[in-house]
């Protein structure tokens, strides 16, 4: 193996933004207007865990397709003048996420350092996610 998981989530996290969970909490409160806090969790871990309120969910296999504006699976979320803060459970996927994003030309992104499991530490708002039908 070329590069292995620690390696590429290291790259990540010297390219990106990480916000502190702490931080992150109080921002969710005061800038929702502003700011996007992006889901990439499976669906399952959501119906499981709940979601930070107001949270998009975009599950990380879609990124790079929902992102693109030339993509026929493009969502007009992503183009909006928003600061767009992914997480995940524990702050892997949304680090890897957060630089491909980047990369991809997306401006303003970060991750939530720790995810969700964090969050909750921190005391942020967790809801659960509505029954689907």
């Amino acid at each position: 193996m070329r590069k292995g998981y620690k390696q590429l989530l290291e790259e990540a996290n010297a390219a990106i933004e990480t916000i502190p969970a702490v931080m992150a909490v109080p921002m969710h409160a005061a800038e929702a207007e502003q700011i996007l806090f992006v889901d990439l969790r499976d669906p399952r871990e959501l119906e499981r865990d709940g979601r930070i309120p107001g949270a998009f969910h975009c599950p990380r296999g879609m990124l790079e397709f929902w992102i693109d504006p030339e993509s026929p699976y493009h969502k007009p979320v992503f183009s909006e003048p928003k600061r767009f803060l992914f997480y995940c459970a524990s702050g892997w996927r949304s680090a890897l996420a957060a630089k491909t994003a980047q990369e991809m030309g997306l401006p303003n992104v970060a991750h939530v350092g720790g995810g969700l499991s964090a969050w909750r530490q921190a005391g942020g708002p967790v809801e659960p996610m509505p029954e689907r039908k």
